[in-house]
């Protein structure tokens, strides 16, 4: 299992002005392959790399930096086309995919730069790195990381890190190549249930509450909104200082729950069934109102850190179709609309059952596990003979 693993380089003046130098070399000449990919029809990247590769090279740039460039390139464009592929861009003739497909695919200064071990080695006991930049190569350059993630890159960095810049400090994120726990044979399965009103519900009685994240949300959007109106300098200094703050909070925030799920399940030896929310954005209407509190909350960040954490714990994880959850009465089985009174009501039209209706979900969503789960196992009986 891959994750990734950021650590923060501390250069001294002269290092940081090296890296900077390089970030924006490498960008400005990855903006020139990508102007040379759209001019020849964005070719395959062995046919790209015989258009640009000698320029690079002439430029000053070293043979597997050089590659890193062309490889940027083409897989920006394999994105871009993946995207369309899937619909994201919007209609063949829409506004946003004609601007998309119209122009060649650039990059910002700070853009990530790819390194290999060729071009960055890592010691660790010393927390340094020794990188290639543009001047040469630089040595000793400190990084800092938390404990835990010194021993994972330590035991599982694997392939290639990305130096990145922001808001003017360096950072390098590092790929690890994490062994899975061997998975147990699940006694049951809890249902958990997402939302915005409540980010996750459980079948097993908890619940995080999305109303202090969808507060701090509004506070830091009516912030924002009043600093851009200003249009001060120090307006946009505050501005600059804000930025990625609700990220991060966000972020922490559904690291506690995935983690406090997780441990529930491998502390009781059940498995965790999820719904299926890709495309949710693409499929919901809602009112104008509402689409803010949809479209800034992270569905796919808290599914992910969920799947993620339950892999490296061995615990046993499901997929399950999200259609009726909410309908459908986890008592009788009874399906109807209007079963879903509000938010949080529910009231069977069948049995009469009154409930709280994200919890009757995460039950509909662990009885789903159990059945995907049992459909998806080995049969056990014996072979005829």
């Amino acid at each position: 299992m891959k994750i990734v693993t950021q650590v923060k380089l501390m250069p001294e003046a002269g290092q940081a002005a090296a890296l900077r130098s390089t970030l924006r070399t490498v960008n400005e000449l990855a903006c020139w392959v990508s102007e040379v990919a759209f001019a020849n029809g964005v070719p395959r990247e062995y046919e790209l790399r015989k258009h640009t590769y000698a320029h690079l090279k002439a430029e000053g740039l070293g043979a597997q930096a050089a590659q890193h460039v062309i490889k940027k390139v083409r897989d920006a464009y394999t994105t871009l086309h993946a995207n369309m592929r899937a619909g994201n861009l919007g209609k063949p003739k829409s506004k946003r995919r004609t601007k998309a497909v119209s122009k060649p695919i650039t990059f910002r200064p700070s853009a990530a730069q790819p390194y290999d071990d060729r071009c960055l080695s890592w010691q660790y006991d010393a927390q340094t790195v020794s990188v290639w930049t543009t001047a040469g190569r630089i040595r000793n350059v400190r990084f800092a990381c938390s404990t835990d993630a010194l021993r994972t890159l330590r035991e599982y960095r694997k392939g290639e890190a990305d130096l990145i810049e922001r808001d003017g400090d360096f950072y390098l994120i590092a790929t690890c190549d994490v062994v899975e726990a061997e998975t147990y044979e699940p006694g049951g399965f809890i249902g958990v249930d997402l939302g915005i009103v409540n980010v996750a519900t459980t079948s097993t009685g908890y619940m995080a509450a999305g109303r202090g994240l969808n507060r701090y949300r509004k506070r830091q959007l009516a912030l924002r909104a009043k600093l851009q109106a200003k249009r001060t300098k120090s307006a946009k200094r505050r501005l600059k200082e804000r930025s990625r703050r609700e990220q991060r909070h966000v972020k922490n925030t559904n690291h506690i729950i995935a983690k406090t799920i997780v441990t529930e399940a491998e502390r009781t030896f059940a498995g965790l069934s999820l719904e299926e929310l890709k495309g949710i954005r693409q499929r919901v209407r809602l009112r104008k109102p509402q689409r803010v509190a949809l479209h800034s909350w992270a569905f796919a960040q808290l599914g992910d850190f969920i799947v993620y954490k339950a892999r490296r714990a061995g615990v046993p994880l499901v997929f399950v179709d999200p259609a009726y959850t909410s309908q459908t009465c986890a008592e009788c089985g009874h399906v109807d609309k209007r079963n879903r009174v509000d938010q949080g009501l529910f009231i069977c039209r069948g049995c009469g059952v009154v409930a709280h209706a994200d919890r009757n979900a995460s039950h509909n969503i662990a009885a789903g596990g159990e059945s995907v789960w049992n459909a998806g196992r080995e049969s056990r009986v014996p072979a005829t003979q």
